[in-house]
């Protein structure tokens, strides 16, 4: 498995659920992966299994909201592997909390964590994508940020501005051959999901809104953040990709 031989590639959210997934499968595939997350203890464990697998991975504990720590993070990066071809912003908070009854700081929790991380990885992380003479951005977002979700007003909010802050940066430095693009999973079992996928009467509700019988795993999320990563998608920025089982098609 080769598709990603001699690439370094950062994810966030690496210590489970989706992020976990793209980081093995990444590895697996030959890239050099930083894995982060603010459960250090968790994104720890994956990448010992990465390395006991034969993978090059590291942890970090990141809070993504914080500029420090994405600076530490990126310098760490550069120090150990001397360059990043690959940005996964992956990290992401869920709130189903309608609008009138969301709090100013739960509004900017959701902000903070959903959107301002994705700003501020690609603030710290493109530079160095310039200087090595390009790579690819991935973006983290959900059908939410296609269309509307009914009593998550701040999350379908973040998850929109993800999508177009995405489309900004591909316009932007598309000239640098830096490729940036969205992906929006539908509805994934991860550990995040559980309570809603575990529950008879939400999971009937899920099945009714997609065309595939199912819900989605979280390894068909990372097959999709693998070929935006790759090579293969050299011609393919600026675009949305939804992974989810046929929600915005109904």
């Amino acid at each position: 498995m080769t598709r990603m031989n001699g690439k370094v590639a950062i994810v966030t959210g690496a210590g489970s659920g989706m992020g976990l997934e793209e980081a093995r499968l990444l590895a697996q595939e030959g890239a050099k992966v930083v894995l982060t997350d603010i459960n250090f203890d968790a994104v720890q464990a994956v990448a010992k299994s990465i390395q006991e697998d034969g993978g090059d991975a590291i942890a970090i504990k990141h809070d993504v909201a914080s500029e420090d720590n994405w600076s530490e993070v990126v310098a760490e990066t550069v120090n150990q592997y001397g360059k990043i071809d690959v940005l996964v912003n992956n990290a992401g908070i869920s709130m189903a909390v309608g609008l009138l009854d969301t709090s100013i700081d739960q509004w900017n929790r959701v902000m903070n964590i959903n959107v301002t991380s994705v700003f501020l990885g690609m603030k710290h992380v493109i530079p160095h994508m310039v200087a090595g003479g390009g790579g690819s951005i991935i973006n983290i977002s959900s059908i939410a940020g296609l269309t509307g979700s009914s009593g998550a007003g701040a999350y379908t909010a973040s998850k929109g501005a993800v999508r177009m802050l995405s489309k900004a940066a591909a316009v932007d430095f598309g000239g640098q051959n830096i490729r940036v693009n969205s992906v929006h999973p539908g509805f994934i079992s991860t550990p995040m999901s559980s309570q809603f996928v575990e529950d008879p009467q939400m999971l009937q509700f899920f099945l009714s809104q997609t065309a595939l019988p199912r819900v989605g795993q979280a390894s068909e999320v990372a097959q999709a953040v693998l070929f935006l990563a790759s090579d293969e998608a050299s011609y393919v920025t600026g675009v949305e990709l939804p992974v989810d089982g046929g929600v915005t098609a109904k």
